[in-house]
């Protein structure tokens, strides 16, 4: 058992949640970047593949603190590709849902790994 005074308390908190909140914005910068790659792999393997270069091109990119899966490739399909879109001589094309349930997953599994992190 550690003994300390009184006035080392405060000192002695201080410094262990500093290394609590430390370790667990690390734990989650990394968990961030894991689960990105895997959404964007996922994609890669998911995704409409007329030509593939539009299934080639999934990749992560980091936005401020943010790690975002992003296509390099052909960014301006998908959303016409997620939700359909008009034909030229009329009517509409169907939607190939291939990222919502990418990006539902990607959810479940960061907030399994946040709370993971923060049990230790």
């Amino acid at each position: 058992m550690i003994r300390i005074s009184v006035d080392e308390l405060s000192d002695t908190i201080i410094n262990e949640l500093n290394t609590f909140s430390q370790e667990v914005s690390e734990g989650l910068e990394k968990a961030k970047s894991n689960i990105a790659r895997e959404g964007a792999k996922e994609l890669r393997n998911t995704s409409p593949k007329k030509t593939g270069e539009y299934a080639k091109g999934w990749t992560t990119a980091k936005q401020g603190s943010a790690v975002v899966i992003c296509n390099q490739n052909k960014p301006s399909l998908t959303h016409l590709l997620e939700n359909g879109h008009a034909k030229r001589n009329g009517g509409r094309t169907s939607p190939q849902v291939h990222i919502y349930p990418v990006e539902q997953s990607a959810i479940k599994k960061y907030e399994k790994e946040v709370e993971r992190v923060i049990r230790g």
